[in-house]
């Protein structure tokens, strides 16, 4: 592992302060830049988030995608926890939190938002961060590719249904410019290069360029994956700093599902003999989420300054650490898959 990758929880840390205090110090500069987005996705972490997929995208051998289809469990382990467990177990940790444990501590309004939020953030696999925490474990590139790709497929014909499902509503409208400028951003685009890239280098059939390329490349994408940090907690930083105890309570149930999935997802790939490859990226997108896309839909339904918008803020903040640990768990665990 290089210097950045051994360090990478120090430097996450190191960032989330930075960002917290840059965001209270300098709130002008961050509205700014939080003001360039489009359809809900902010352009400058777009950009950040394309140079941490990239030299995965590199590593897709487009010759060897059409054999994926001959291993189906990691698939079956992906669909299974992020359609039928996933939105399920996050609804249900929300009620028993909010209606529950932590209903002498909100108000029944507030409580019913952020269940809601918490519901919108379950039903919304991530598209984007997968591709960076496949990375960090040397998942199987072109599988993980597969495994998104799927998710993305079912994600427009489930998300509102299942939305509309477990809020109780039934007017859910998917803001689909959201959802397909993702797709395209963090998905086609950086996979468009990567096919560029990797034919350029491998215009002879040898691996070694691309090895070296990668190599040489891979550190953007964890300075990619920093600068992000630095962003994501700078955006929030005032309501950090309002609303301490509020984002605490949130993020409790939000914890418990993050390392639930993910002990469901890995547990089952070990005792169905799933290679590491495929196992670890399979566990890792079932808990992580599509921010974008549930902050844009808890905003249209619920409001800016709503309950449901804040959890999804919430999502995103206690998203990259506990992904972080989650790759640590995975790495030290690997010899004991096949």
């Amino acid at each position: 592992m290089g210097f950045f990758e051994r360090y990478l929880s120090l430097w996450v840390a190191l960032c989330i302060v930075a960002g917290v205090v840059s965001g209270s110090v300098l709130p002008t500069l961050f509205q700014a830049i939080a003001g360039l987005e489009y359809a809900s996705v902010n352009l400058v972490v777009a950009v950040f988030i394309w140079v941490m997929i990239y030299p995965m995208m590199v590593n897709v051998d487009f010759v060897a995608l059409k054999d994926v289809g001959k291993k189906p469990k990691g698939l079956c382990i992906t669909l299974v926890v992020n359609w039928l467990i996933k939105p399920f177990s996050m609804a249900a940790l929300g009620v028993i939190f909010f209606e529950y444990v932590f209903a002498g501590l909100v108000d029944p309004q507030s409580g019913r938002e952020y269940i809601a939020g918490m519901i919108l953030l379950g039903v919304a696999p991530c598209t984007a961060m997968v591709f960076v925490w496949s990375q960090l474990v040397h998942g199987d590139a072109n599988y993980t590719l597969v495994q998104v790709s799927l998710n993305d497929i079912v994600m427009v014909f489930a998300f509102a249904p299942l939305a509309a499902l477990l809020l109780g509503v039934t007017d859910i409208v998917v803001p689909w410019e959201t959802l397909l400028l993702a797709v395209v951003l963090y998905v086609l685009i950086p996979l468009g290069a990567g096919y560029l890239t990797r034919r350029m280098l491998d215009g002879a059939g040898n691996d070694e360029r691309i090895t070296s390329f990668t190599a040489r490349v891979k550190p953007f994408s964890v300075l990619g994956l920093l600068a992000t940090v630095v962003l994501l907690f700078g955006f929030q930083a005032q309501t950090i700093l309002d609303k301490p105890v509020i984002i605490a309570l949130i993020a409790v149930p939000l914890l418990i599902q993050s390392y639930g999935i993910f002990i469901i997802a890995y547990g089952w790939a070990y005792l169905w003999r799933v290679p590491f490859d495929t196992a670890a990226p399979a566990a890792l997108i079932g808990t992580s989420n599509f921010f974008e896309l549930a902050v844009a839909v808890a905003i249209s339904l619920f409001g800016l300054h709503s309950g449901a918008a804040l959890a999804t803020v919430v999502g995103v903040l206690v998203e990259v650490p506990v992904m972080l640990s989650l790759v640590a768990i995975a790495n030290r665990t690997r010899l004991h898959f096949a």
